[in-house]
């Protein structure tokens, strides 16, 4: 139903980030393509997700966050993608396995972060103070736990996004292919 837009067939205000995307990875993403139909929704993630990008998380507790999104939200595009970037980033293959099996996660630190991002998923946002402080007992802060909202913000935007459209995994991204467990 959703059309795999071009940086030619796009809505035109679409078409340069759309250009601009296809020569940053050398083709056009299916999931970018699809949602160029709605080109302040494609805007609205890329910018969102460029501003989660800066804050003081490191990156590979970003995409401890993301991953933990994309694995909640059942996104098989999202969890390819970041597996693909956490094996950029040299992340503990460990870490990359028990992130996309939603199993416990070798690194501590790393597990209070994926706790708290899904206690603030269950909450809608209403943390208790007990795990607020657990977060921050292990080793975070308070602005963390707003940017990890950010980060919430950003990819409920892409992970419900691309469920909606049907985007397919695209070839590139094939050997980090993931579906939900059943």
């Amino acid at each position: 139903m959703f059309v795999d837009h071009t940086a030619e067939t796009a809505p035109e205000a679409a078409r340069r980030t759309l250009a601009a995307t296809e020569k940053k990875f050398g083709y056009l993403p299916a999931a970018v393509a699809r949602l160029a139909e709605a080109p302040q929704l494609l805007d609205g993630f890329l910018k969102l997700s460029a501003m989660f990008d800066t804050t003081s998380l490191d990156p590979v507790a970003r995409e401890t966050v993301i991953m933990t999104m994309a694995t909640h939200h059942g996104c098989h595009v999202c969890v390819a993608m970041h597996t693909a970037a956490l094996q950029r980033l040299g992340a503990d293959p460990a870490l990359v396995t028990a992130l996309r099996e939603d199993k416990p996660l070798p690194d501590e630190r790393l597990r209070a972060l994926r706790d708290f991002t899904l206690t603030a998923l269950a909450t809608s946002g209403e943390v208790p103070d007990a795990d607020l402080a657990a977060f921050v007992a292990a080793g975070y802060t308070t602005r963390q736990a707003l940017e990890v909202v950010l980060g919430i913000g950003a990819y409920t935007l892409s992970t419900f996004a691309n469920r909606l459209t049907r985007a397919p995994l695209d070839e590139p991204m094939t050997p980090f292919a993931w579906a939900p467990a059943t």
